[in-house]
């Protein structure tokens, strides 16, 4: 089992964790890394929980993920709904082991052309609790990683409550990777 307990290296900026207020951390606070997944870091301290972004890695001596997308774009130029569903997979809860789309926080995606030609993608989620502050921080991963895509030019992300966010939602891998059934 690796060794998850480190001192950082150098200065960073964390989101903490429920608040999702933005928190410097300075070079040598002892941090023990409890999640990697979806590319970013949530650690712990003797100050709290926080999730430092994946382009941080180095400061916690871990290797920094390739943020290249290699994905085909369809006929029309616009990119394959695949790989945004894909990215989309790509984003968690940094307190949760599974993923937005198989968490059942993602109701919808749309792929339109603007104008220019270009295409944008915007997505409807919700959170798992509305005063869950990390709210604006997984929104912005998830905008982060659809803009890698080829053919995308922008994306936006938007936070709704209706309906309602319940374990129903859940896919079956998910519920698996919970323990729920």
């Amino acid at each position: 089992m690796p060794n998850n307990d480190r001192l950082l290296s150098r200065d960073v900026t964390a989101t903490q964790i429920p608040s999702g207020d933005k928190t410097p951390l300075s070079a040598g606070t002892r941090i023990t890394i409890s999640q990697t997944l979806g590319g970013n870091f949530t650690v712990t301290t003797d100050f709290g929980l926080f999730r430092i972004d994946a382009k941080d890695g180095d400061a916690l001596g871990e290797t920094v993920a390739a943020t290249t997308v290699t994905a085909t774009t369809l006929a029309n130029g616009a990119p394959d709904p695949a790989a945004v569903w894909d990215q989309l997979r790509k984003v968690y809860d940094p307190e949760i082991p599974v993923n937005i789309v198989d968490l059942g926080l993602v109701y919808s995606m749309d792929i339109s052309k603007r104008d220019d030609g270009a295409h944008k993608v915007d997505i409807a989620m919700t959170l798992t609790a509305p005063g869950c502050g990390m709210g604006p921080a997984i929104a912005a991963d998830a905008k982060d990683k659809i803009l890698l895509i080829p053919g995308v030019s922008d994306a936006d992300v938007r936070i709704t409550w209706e309906p309602a966010w319940n374990q129903s939602m859940i896919s079956e891998e998910g519920k698996m990777k919970l323990g729920l059934i």
